[in-house]
């Protein structure tokens, strides 16, 4: 038995003047605010979080409830396809709670749906598709933010189990 490597670039195809043309699935990185930035080309963790000073990116894939959220290296490939939040680096070392990853998960919900629904389409340049400002809302609570503002799931108060 040997060793056997892949690798999975998830990818779309788009029909145009009948020649299929592949497209890459775009990272996407999720801002402290709630916005949604997707790269379509080569990105280094250095350059997504280029315009937010005293910040670092995570990947999604690494995040787990009792431990911090990991540093990627400066020199670390975005993957295509793959989900990163910019996090302030005051966070480093704090462990995520559960109501962490639930804030952080609700803004990439929200992030992703409010691009999914502008209807954005590939970017050139920089790779960086511009998008318009998220509905979501988040009051200072947690290190995180207090998920409950945004105003798409007010409903949730509804729950007992759930802090206000």
């Amino acid at each position: 038995m040997g060793n056997v490597s892949s690798s999975y670039h998830p990818t779309t195809r788009r029909q145009l003047a009948g020649a299929k043309e592949i497209i890459p699935i775009p990272a996407k990185v999720v801002t402290p605010d709630g916005r949604l930035e997707e790269f379509r080309r080569r990105t280094t963790a250095e350059e997504a979080v280029s315009g937010h000073p005293s910040c670092y990116l995570c990947s999604s894939d690494s995040m787990a409830v009792g431990s911090a959220a990991p540093r990627l290296p400066e020199d670390y490939v975005l993957q295509f396809g793959q989900i990163y939040f910019i996090l302030p680096l005051s966070k480093v070392l704090v462990p995520l709670s559960l109501q962490d990853l639930c804030v952080l998960a609700i803004k990439a919900s929200v992030a992703i749906g409010n691009s999914d629904s502008a209807g954005l389409t590939g970017g050139s340049g920089s790779g960086r598709v511009p998008f318009r400002k998220s509905s979501l809302r988040v009051r200072k609570q947690g290190p995180y933010g207090d998920f409950l503002s945004c105003p798409k799931l007010a409903s949730l108060r509804k729950i007992k189990s759930l802090p206000r």
